[in-house]
């Protein structure tokens, strides 16, 4: 589970139609609100002082929800909106049962993998101010390791901009392989293989391999 220090804890109930109701959400959206979420929780709020850290950068505050659902399947649109439609920056934890997962929106909704159990998720506030702590959660819950290694010289953004591209590779050569391994012609075969073999060395010099 998240362990952020006890000055942070909240553990404080939001109303769950006092809350959507404040959102601008189309109605399908609504009747997914309604039927999928069974509570939120304002669990943390992550500032300077609960957190003692400097008070400089852009940041003020960093506020912590869960997000317990009713069943399994969540329509993430919802998600989205509440972080668009909120000044503070958001940190999710949605829960169903006892699995978990969260997500955050940095120009869209990234996200860990779903139903991991609860006591296995873990998020380090790393950072000396909220501006870096917050890079951290991106990169924690966005950046995959397999892709991204670990590289300071890089910002977030380019962090991210570099595995969408590699990301986008990835799929293309999965698309090529399946068309290759049902190919019959020889020549169409090797010039599958011949673009298979460029988009792979694009993807190693992605990765600086």
């Amino acid at each position: 589970m998240l362990n952020f220090p006890a000055k942070a804890l909240v553990g404080q109930n939001m109303p769950k139609e006092a809350f959507y109701k404040h959102l601008s959400l189309s109605s399908e959206l609504r009747d997914k609100f309604v039927s999928d979420v069974k509570r939120l929780v304002l669990e943390y709020k992550l500032s300077p002082d609960t957190l003692n850290i400097e008070k400089n950068g852009k940041t003020t505050e960093i506020l912590v929800i869960s997000i317990e659902l009713k069943k399994q399947e969540l329509d993430y649109r919802i998600v989205e909106n509440i972080a668009r439609q909120n000044a503070h920056k958001l940190l999710f934890l949605l829960k169903f049962q006892e699995q978990g997962q969260l997500a955050l929106y940095y120009g869209k909704l990234y996200k860990t993998d779903w139903m991991m159990p609860l006591i296995d998720l873990r998020l380090e506030a790393r950072g000396l101010n909220l501006d870096s702590i917050w890079e951290g959660f991106i990169e924690q819950i966005a950046l995959q390791e397999n892709i991204i290694p670990s590289c300071d010289s890089l910002t977030v953004d380019e962090k991210l901009k570099k595995q969408d591209t590699i990301l986008k590779l990835q799929k293309e050569i999965d698309k090529l392989e399946r068309l290759s391994r049902s190919e019959k012609q020889p020549k169409k075969r090797f010039e599958l293989y011949t673009r298979l073999q460029g988009l792979k060395k694009k993807v190693a010099e992605e990765k600086g391999e």
